[in-house]
């Protein structure tokens, strides 16, 4: 599914090129007031909620504000962990993924272990890499990723 605006002084008499399927012909799109086909009412639906809840959050910008107060708690309580270290350099830090390492792959395997009974779920690194990386996407609540910073704290007391 795809979501497309257009401003409508863009959109041409005709498609961009001739093997242009008739789908993404916005000219037609446009003359048949977006249903020129059934449209996927599910995930139209789904979208209407997300941008709903993301107009709630404060728009974009909220948004933004948002995902960097998660990634703040994570990365400042890295930056100060004597156990764990983030991987990436500080002016290529994701918002999304923050990627981690004790140093040792058999402590990285503990945690990853300890932190599953505990509920936390899918921190395993990628394979090719290794450690462990948290997903603290649009979703995660904060208190999501202050409940992890407060368990790695546990960890790093007890090893």
């Amino acid at each position: 599914m795809q979501i497309v605006i257009v401003r409508e002084d863009l959109i041409a008499d005709g498609p961009a090129f001739k093997q242009c399927p008739t789908m993404c012909d916005w000219k037609i799109q446009a003359d048949n007031d977006s249903l020129y086909n059934t449209p996927p009412c599910y995930g139209i639906y789904v979208c209407g909620k997300v941008f709903k809840w993301i107009k709630k959050m404060g728009g974009l910008e909220g948004m933004k504000a948002h995902n960097e107060k998660k990634a703040k708690i994570l990365y400042d309580f890295l930056d100060e962990s004597k156990l764990f270290k983030g991987t990436v350099h500080t002016c290529d830090r994701s918002l999304m993924n923050v990627p981690f390492v004790t140093g040792d792959k058999d402590l990285d395997a503990q945690f990853v272990k300890e932190a599953t009974a505990a509920g936390f779920v899918n921190l395993k690194g990628h394979r090719s890499v290794g450690g462990m990386r948290a997903s603290i996407y649009n979703a995660m609540p904060i208190e999501g990723v202050q409940a992890l910073v407060a368990f790695m704290k546990d960890f790093e007391a007890r090893n």
